[in-house]
């Protein structure tokens, strides 16, 4: 098995700080059912396989600041325990704070899931910048029937998207597994504010369930540029929009 680069456990009052992390052999930093996490002017580079940037899983009240991501799966993934080893655990990862990064190569800039079934809450990621052809999407949720999860109360704003792959939103509940399971997942509370783009080949890209769609999505001022493919959208509840253009034109969804 490919360890984990630094990988504390059960810990309190954590702090990395001014240190560059270079090739993983898989995730570089995962801290797992720990409290008091503080990650700042860190670097991450290496484009080997999931080599996720920074992975907090079960743990909470979490700061990411000024750091540098550019890696070969996702930049920052915010994890709580994958099928019934999260479901037996049960401790979501909450309380976690993304300001000021810079996300370059990987699947995803800032991504809850997919292990991630002890549910994710009280998100916020501002002021971060997020480009590069090889940067799949900017912001993502990734889950199943089989993960499940509750994932609310995702806050992003401020945030500027050269370039990605695929989409600068996806919420997908059909991840590897599909609908397989028993453990529907719920999404609500996501708020996307003053969110910014410049190429991608969808603007949103939303696969939920028609028993479970997604509730609480706001957007408010937000501009996607040169998007190839429009929207691909399933199953979206009563969502909020406000001051949208995809390509210079009004998104209304209803």
């Amino acid at each position: 098995m490919r360890p984990n680069f630094f990988q504390p456990y059960k810990c309190k009052n954590i702090l990395v700080e001014g240190v560059t992390f270079k090739d993983s052999p898989m995730w570089f930093l995962h801290p797992v059912l720990c409290e008091n996490v503080t990650l700042r002017n860190v670097t991450v580079e290496g484009l080997g396989p999931n080599n996720d940037g920074f992975d907090p899983e079960c743990s909470k009240n979490i700061l990411i600041k000024n750091c540098y991501f550019d890696t070969g799966d996702d930049c920052i993934a915010i994890k709580s325990g994958r099928n019934n080893d999260g479901r037996r655990i049960n401790i979501p990862s909450e309380n976690i704070v993304i300001q000021d990064c810079i996300m370059k190569e990987g699947h995803g800039g800032v991504v809850l899931g997919s292990e991630i079934s002890g549910g994710v809450r009280n998100v916020f990621a501002e002021n971060c910048k997020m480009d590069s052809p090889h940067l799949d999407r900017a912001i993502r949720i990734k889950t199943n029937s089989i993960r499940g999860g509750v994932i609310e109360n995702l806050y992003v704003r401020n945030i500027e998207v050269g370039e990605v792959k695929e989409a600068v939103l996806t919420i997908n509940f059909l991840y590897e597994e599909g609908d397989g399971g028993d453990f529907t997942p719920i999404v609500r509370n996501v708020v996307l504010e003053n969110v910014k783009s410049k190429k991608s080949k969808y603007g949103l890209l939303i696969r939920a369930y028609d028993r479970s769609p997604v509730t609480g999505l706001k957007m408010v001022n937000c501009q996607f540029s040169n998007v190839k493919d429009g929207n691909i959208i399933e199953h979206v509840k009563s969502p909020v929009i406000e001051s949208v253009q995809i390509n210079g034109k009004e998104l209304i969804l209803k």
